[in-house]
């Protein structure tokens, strides 16, 4: 009898070492760092258990959950219609943290705090897209995240919430809007192309007739100058002719010259390799009327260097 009841003592004693060690384990646990949990015991809260060793009472207590401290980020899609009825997609990224002195009203209050969320956005977008053309929503977007933002704000921190950031990474309309909105950009794009084409090409042509205006005026310059020196050039002919000459008159004089250029002129045409030339009318009276020809045009180069010198007396003066 004695021995059964040693055996039994044993085995009490070995059941109770082995709760006493279980307990003694799952006395300890750890809290990482950024990260606060959640102690109850029976079911009724307890302690929040803040980052590095704790302890809890094994079987009476247990850790309920998890809270992290950490920035997070949780992008919210909602599709709502603009003021010129178009649908479209906003992609809304939402930034935000539990507050460390808030982390058992985060825990508690809410049972899916991204829903709630999502359900401020909704409100908030909903209540102003509408008022807005598509192209003004793309300008104040901003603004409409401002808008959430504050929103979010004043309804989330009640609950333990710090919104920390509101931002629209995209604005996606529907893909045949997109398509005329390129369309239009496109072709807007094309009508200046063509305006500066059409200025371009008015300022080449005009450059281009004042180009040829000037270039006119110095053709005729030029002409002018050349028929003068040959003027001149003639007239010192006709003198030194005649100091050679006594008693030559300037009709002798035209008429050698006259001569000699006709022949100098079909001795330089000869000159050319594979010139044809054809002498039309080649007889004495032909050259005769050509002589008279360049006389003629020589008296009238003549009067008019003679009017030139006189229109220059007053300035020489």
């Amino acid at each position: 009898m004695s021995g059964e009841t040693n055996i039994a003592l044993i085995i009490i004693l070995a059941v109770l070492g082995f709760l006493v060690f279980l307990t003694i384990c799952f006395m300890p646990f750890m809290v990482q760092e950024k990260k606060n949990k959640i102690v109850q015991r029976l079911g009724k809260f307890r302690k929040v258990a803040k980052p590095g060793l704790n302890f809890k009472m094994p079987w009476i207590d247990w850790v309920a959950g998890d809270v992290s401290l950490r920035l997070q980020q949780w992008n919210v899609e909602i599709e709502t219609k603009t003021k010129d009825d178009v649908f479209t997609k906003l992609i809304i990224a939402i930034q935000f943290q539990i507050l460390p002195d808030k982390v058992l009203e985060a825990f508690y209050k809410l049972t899916n705090p991204h829903q709630q969320m999502q359900s401020f956005v909704f409100n908030t977008v909903r209540a102003q897209v509408p008022k807005m053309t598509l192209d003004e929503v793309f300008e104040k977007k901003d603004d409409v995240a401002q808008s959430v933002m504050e929103e979010l704000k004043g309804k989330m921190a009640e609950y333990g919430y710090e919104i920390i950031a509101v931002l629209i990474n995209d604005i996606d309309p529907d893909a045949k809007v997109k398509q005329a909105m390129n369309e239009v950009n496109a072709q807007e794009r094309l009508r200046k192309a063509a305006e500066h084409r059409g200025e371009a090409a008015k300022i080449l042509q005009v450059k281009e007739a004042e180009g040829g205006m000037e270039s006119k005026i110095l053709q005729g310059k030029g002409i002018a100058g050349e028929r003068l020196a040959i003027v001149d050039g003639l007239e010192r002919s006709i003198e030194l002719f005649q100091k050679g000459i006594p008693g030559a008159t300037a009709k002798d004089v035209m008429d050698v010259l006259i001569l000699t250029q006709y022949f100098d002129t079909l001795t330089k045409l000869g000159e050319k390799s594979g010139t044809r030339l054809i002498v039309l009318n080649s007889t004495p009276g032909a050259v005769s009327d050509i002589k008279q020809q360049i006389t003629e045009a020589f008296l009238v180069g003549s009067e008019g260097h003679e009017q030139a010198g006189k229109d220059k007396a007053p300035e020489a003066k």
